[in-house]
């Protein structure tokens, strides 16, 4: 029987725990209804993309580190948008953040936790806002 008690969880500390939210969340992410038919149909390599967002979350979040992100997520996101007839909508970048946040809800607790989940709010918006300049160009 339970006592009640929630077994307490811990921050984001690592590269190792960033792979355990980004491998958890993508995982959610290709099962979606919405999300999934997208991310599913434009890559082919998901080894490759998890580990290239580890480098990305971690360097977000960890801003010292050996590992460094060195892609473009404004121009991906752009060609990605391209891909479906630029068809992203806000509905899109709503269920991915409600994805995120659930995943790290779920996983991890604390300072990062929280920085995880308002970077991601922030890059969102970035991003969206990005593809709609595009689709003026």
């Amino acid at each position: 029987m339970s006592s009640g008690k929630n077994i307490a969880k811990k921050d984001l500390e690592n590269r190792d725990d960033v792979g355990r939210l980004v491998r958890t969340f993508y995982a959610r992410v290709r099962k979606d209804e919405v999300l999934g038919p997208i991310f599913n149909g434009i890559i082919t390599d998901w080894e490759t993309h998890l580990e290239k967002l580890t480098d990305f979350w971690n360097g977000n979040l960890f801003f010292f580190v050996k590992t460094k992100y060195t892609g473009d997520p404004k121009t991906a996101h752009q060609r990605m948008d391209e891909a479906i007839g630029h068809s992203t909508t806000m509905e899109h970048f709503g269920r991915w953040i409600n994805l995120w946040i659930e995943t790290v809800d779920e996983l991890y607790e604390g300072e990062k936790a929280a920085l995880a989940k308002n970077q991601a709010r922030k890059m969102a918006t970035f991003l969206f806002l990005k593809i709609f300049e595009n689709r003026k160009s």
